[in-house]
């Protein structure tokens, strides 16, 4: 297992990213890791490199790069602190569908460039906000994603929202996973129940589940981190991305 920083060239600036190569001879299908609102920080590099050594190239992109340095934040009490609270928020906000889409593009350009990366087999996976950036580059790069995975995902089916990602369903080439909890109001049964109405009216192969623990189970460093829901967690990603990406 090789972890290594890596930098990216967007069209916006130079994007840090923690890059993971499994030990062997390649080459392996790869992935991106969307870390959650809190963004990079050494849980979500640990959390690419477990994910890696089940045979995947997998690219934990910092994709609040235009902000500059931000030092980490601490999921425990982020919201709980009004200053980090908005911080955070403004740091979300700021970052855009249409930003999103050009660094999703230029991931998959990176990543596919990589002789270590199998061509043609590219998943996506997220947490938090990131499970809704993971669904929001499966919806606009098309073919070009073979495989999205959302665990706790938030606002992943908000008819208010004109950048939901269930308004494009139709556009989605690649398989969905989508883990929700039981204790989550970002991801409430009707947006579960709108999210399975769009993705089986455009004939996308798709998992919706829900995990009886609360937003923020998969994350080690939330304090609603659930050992239990964590452990189900990994042993889906295992099987999804082995039955979509193959190793």
């Amino acid at each position: 297992m090789t972890r290594r920083a890596v930098e990216i060239q967007t069209a916006d600036g130079t994007c840090p990213a923690s890059l993971s190569i499994p030990a062997g001879n390649g080459p392996w299908p790869a992935v991106i890791m969307y870390p959650d609102a809190a963004g990079m920080r050494d849980v979500a590099r640990e959390m690419g490199e477990r994910l890696s050594s089940l045979g995947y190239v997998v690219l934990v992109p910092d994709f609040y790069y235009r902000n500059g340095h931000y030092d980490p934040i601490d999921m425990r009490t982020a919201f709980s602190t009004p200053s980090t609270a908005e911080k955070v928020m403004g740091m979300m906000q700021g970052y855009t569908v249409e930003m999103v889409v050009r660094d999703a593009n230029t991931f998959v350009d990176y990543l596919e460039s990589l002789p270590e990366t199998k061509q043609g087999r590219i998943g996506t996976t997220g947490y938090c906000f990131g499970g809704r950036l993971s669904l929001i580059t499966a919806a606009n790069l098309g073919g070009r994603i073979a495989a999205a995975a959302s665990f706790h995902g938030a606002n992943l089916a908000n008819p208010e929202d004109p950048d939901s990602p269930h308004h494009k369903a139709r556009t989605i080439a690649a398989a969905i996973y989508v883990a929700g909890a039981t204790e989550d109001q970002t991801f409430p049964e009707e947006q579960k129940n709108l999210l399975e109405r769009s993705l089986s009216d455009a004939s996308v192969a798709h998992t919706i589940e829900t995990y009886p623990a609360h937003h923020g189970f998969a994350v080690p460093d939330h304090g609603s981190y659930d050992e239990a829901a964590a452990t189900r967690h990994w042993q889906a990603t295992e099987q999804f991305f082995a039955s979509t990406l193959g190793s």
